[in-house]
């Protein structure tokens, strides 16, 4: 009997200090971090100096075109919706995609990654632009190659009229001599050494139209931006009054779970900014999916990028002087395991999370940053954070208070009307 009266006298106790810290005014201090993590503070997206179709109409609707059309890939069944699927914030609520064979990485939300100046968990592309190519002729995603969609893209009546009035009247492919015909199968007979003994200045006409057909895509994409949640909706009456306002938008519980993220959770550290993300790379010690090897994250992306044709000092993008990002990034013993720090909205909808989906549910990866375990690779950044079970239980309902529909248009939000 003891036991229970004193059981529920720490229950009690607990539920008091709760409702207090719950209703407690916020500090100055406090207050200012709200307010920069509300939608509210988010910029108008820049111009991508870049890719000089990026916001144009015509090139927003090529683009939806494109991420829809299934006939870009080596079976016919695969597009980029495949994996980025609108109902589910343009994932696939999938540990690692599966397409034409199956990814090693999950598929993160594309709602508000323009914003971002890296792309990938191991930001292997510096331009949304020069992403959208990747999966094309990734043989765990679209399987083809840049000449077979070259071909098929210019063939299409629709598509080539267009190309045409983006970027001009495009090259006749229809020339066998200059270039062969291919099923766009890339491990069809001698495709990679036919490719490289194509003259250099025939190389350069189909990278023209790949990186082209990439930049169309990425002005679609930049049309997928976050709309405000609940929790931006407290920010904003907060900001104004400076009360706790949980009856209206958050509840006491939510409201402790912010409490928690902003204070003893220290989730700010990298989860920080309207989208909350710096857009960084940690190492948090995130184990591999069981019988995979170690990710190198940050680590194996630094050279590719610098190689990338397609990268922002390349001859296909449209200011090769618009690059700081590429000429100070990182490239140190720091990058080895580093991960691209994922926003944090639209949590709801778009697990398992972590780059390979190791964790099923909220619950997991909080408990993972809550005891930072040694990293494999690398050094986990991480602390422990010595969590109690209810302030992990609260943290993550906070974090379900960041999900809220794009406020994109609905018609870029389903495939294009045939």
């Amino acid at each position: 009997m003891r036991y229970i009266i004193g059981i529920g006298i720490v229950i009690i106790s607990l539920s008091i200090g709760f409702w207090q810290s719950a209703s407690q005014a916020w500090s100055v201090a406090e207050l200012k971090t709200i307010q920069s993590l509300s939608l509210d503070t988010l910029r108008p997206l820049p111009p991508n100096r870049t890719n000089l179709v990026a916001d144009t109409s015509l090139a927003q609707t090529m683009g939806h075109q494109l991420f829809f059309d299934t006939r870009l890939s080596l079976n016919g069944l695969v597009s980029c919706a495949t994996c980025h699927q609108p109902q589910y914030r343009f994932t696939d609520q999938k540990k690692v995609s599966t397409a034409i064979g199956t990814s090693k990485r999950n598929a993160p939300s594309l709602v508000g990654v323009a914003y971002s100046p890296w792309f990938y968990w191991d930001g292997r592309k510096d331009s949304l632009w020069s992403q959208a190519l990747s999966p094309l002729e990734d043989e765990a995603e679209h399987g083809g190659h840049r000449l077979f969609y070259a071909q098929f893209m210019l063939a299409d009546e629709i598509y080539r009229r267009q190309y045409s009035l983006l970027f001009g009247t495009p090259p006749d492919l229809t020339d066998l001599y200059r270039f062969e015909k291919t099923s766009g199968d890339p491990k069809q007979p001698d495709w990679q050494s036919r490719w490289s003994q194509m003259p250099k200045r025939e190389q350069r006409v189909i990278n023209q139209i790949f990186s082209n057909m990439g930049k169309v895509i990425a002005a679609y994409e930049r049309l997928l931006q976050p709309g405000p949640s609940r929790f931006d909706d407290y920010a904003n009456a907060l900001t104004k009054d400076n009360e706790s306002g949980f009856v209206d938008y958050l509840t006491a519980w939510e409201l402790y779970g912010l409490r928690i993220f902003i204070g003893k959770g220290n989730c700010t550290q990298c989860h920080n900014g309207p989208l909350l993300t710096n857009n960084s790379f940690h190492n948090t010690g995130n184990l591999p999916l069981p019988g995979t090897t170690p990710d190198l994250g940050r680590r194996s992306a630094v050279r590719s990028i610098q190689a990338d044709p397609f990268n922002c000092r390349g001859a296909y993008s449209d200011n090769s002087e618009a690059c700081d990002e590429l000429s100070f990034m990182q490239t140190g013993k720091e990058t080895i395991g580093a991960i691209r720090t994922p926003s944090l909205r639209n949590l709801s909808l778009t697990a398992p999370y972590g780059h390979a989906g190791q964790y099923p549910d909220l619950a997991s990866i909080i408990r993972h940053y809550d005891i930072a375990p040694q990293a494999l690779v690398g050094h986990n950044e991480a602390k422990p954070l010595g969590l109690w079970p209810w302030e992990r239980q609260a943290l993550e309902a906070f974090l379900l208070t960041l999900s809220a529909p794009p406020t994109t248009a609905e018609k870029w939000l389903s495939p294009p009307a045939q």
